[in-house]
């Protein structure tokens, strides 16, 4: 099983002056360790079940900028960007711009949204999740058109396009990953089945799990997919320095049914030690697990 390091808290000794180097060291840390994935969220307001809103949060794709700047070979994306928080055709622009900068390292994670308290604040719409559904599904095909041969219109029900020109074209091949995250299993995972290269499913228990797997699969067969070429990722699951082995061993359960990747967040005051610690104790078990 592969590792993801996944920063949400910005609210650290110092304030705003010490989350730049924190930011920068641990993203520097996650890849000497040898994580696969580092990822930020993609939010305006911090999370209430974090913090709260008056805490600090940073604008996702700027902070993956500066930690492409900071890294050269592990993988970057938003764990995930809600469909409302930016104009599809713009998103595909960014997310292209980073992997263009970073030498093809971004890959695009990407949900239905959910947090209304920062949209109301910051006079940004927010419909109903029918619609919200609607929108991820016409703004990931956008994002594939945008990526493909064709720069011709888009027409959808809520996404009109005249002209779907993205230049430079990205550099990872043949596009950058697509990533849903969330666990709905009428309609989140049907998307998935239907578009994404990987999911992120939250990592509730391993019952849990598997009874999300069986759903994707079978959304897998009415779309004539094949489920193994769905990559299964997972975020949380436990206490990873607080009780190892207890984490260790809901991580085994979890390569079992064919999770290969989970999200660990740093917890307390020096996250950079936190992703060294990971590295040292957890990693060296973590990867030698897989699939029964």
């Amino acid at each position: 099983m592969q590792l993801g390091i996944h920063f949400p808290n910005f609210t650290l000794p110092g304030g705003p002056e010490a989350i730049a180097p924190a930011l920068a060291g641990s993203a520097r840390a996650a890849e000497e360790i040898g994580a696969t994935w580092f990822t930020l969220m993609d939010h305006w307001f911090q999370m209430e079940s974090l913090a709260t809103a008056h805490d600090p949060m940073l604008e996702g794709y700027t902070g993956l900028g500066f930690v492409a700047g900071q890294t050269s070979t592990i993988e970057l994306g938003l764990m995930v960007t809600g469909v409302t928080y930016r104009h599809p055709g713009l998103l595909a622009k960014t997310v292209t711009t980073l992997d263009v900068l970073s030498g093809g390292r971004a890959f695009l994670g990407i949900g239905a949204a959910w947090y209304e308290r920062e949209h109301l604040g910051l006079g940004v719409p927010f419909p109903p999740i029918a619609e919200r559904f609607e929108r991820l599904e016409e703004a990931i095909r956008i994002c594939e058109q945008m990526w493909s041969d064709d720069d011709g219109p888009f027409e959808g029900a809520h996404y009109r396009l005249a002209e779907t020109i993205c230049e430079p074209r990205p550099l990872r091949r043949p596009r950058p990953p697509i990533v849903i995250g969330g666990s709905g299993e009428r309609k989140t995972l049907r998307l998935v089945a239907q578009y994404a290269d990987a999911c992120n499913l939250f990592g509730a228990s391993p019952e849990e799990v598997e009874r999300k797997l069986e759903v994707l699969a079978a959304h897998c067969d009415a779309v004539d997919r094949d489920p193994a070429t769905i990559r299964k990722t997972v975020i949380g699951g436990g206490d990873p320095l607080g009780d190892p082995d207890e984490f260790l061993g809901r991580m085994d359960a979890y390569a079992r049914l064919g999770i290969d990747l989970v999200e660990i967040s740093p917890t307390g005051p020096d996250p950079e030690g936190f992703v060294r610690r990971i590295g040292e104790t957890i990693l060296p078990r973590l990867v030698e697990m897989g699939p029964a």
